[in-house]
């Protein structure tokens, strides 16, 4: 098999909750802002922005393909998902959108 490094366009990008950015002095890699929780899991939540294509190729083939780095040994639990709801909650959330504009 072979690794094909081909220039991919989506990219992490920065977000609301975020509290962390991994990589941030290491040109060899991409900064990526995330949301690190003080969870007993660890969990580091980042999000990304797909390009127009990449959007139409979703749409209509419905697959995302993920590579993660495990440098050989065993490999973390991962989740994708569409909907950060579906990832975490945030005390904002509880607040209506109309209240929003009277605080």
């Amino acid at each position: 098999m072979e690794i094909i490094t081909k220039k991919i366009n989506m990219k992490p990008i920065e977000f609301k909750h975020q509290n962390v950015v991994f990589a941030k002095d290491q040109p060899e890699y991409q900064p990526l802002p995330s949301l690190r929780l003080d969870t007993p899991e660890g969990q580091v939540i980042s999000c990304w922005k797909l390009s127009f294509k990449e959007r139409l190729r979703v749409l209509f083939l419905g697959r995302v393909w993920m590579n993660l780095m495990s440098f050989n040994k065993p490999l973390t639990p991962s989740l994708l998902a569409t909907n950060r709801k579906e990832l975490y909650s945030h005390p904002d959330d509880n607040i209506k959108w109309w209240k929003k504009f009277i605080y």
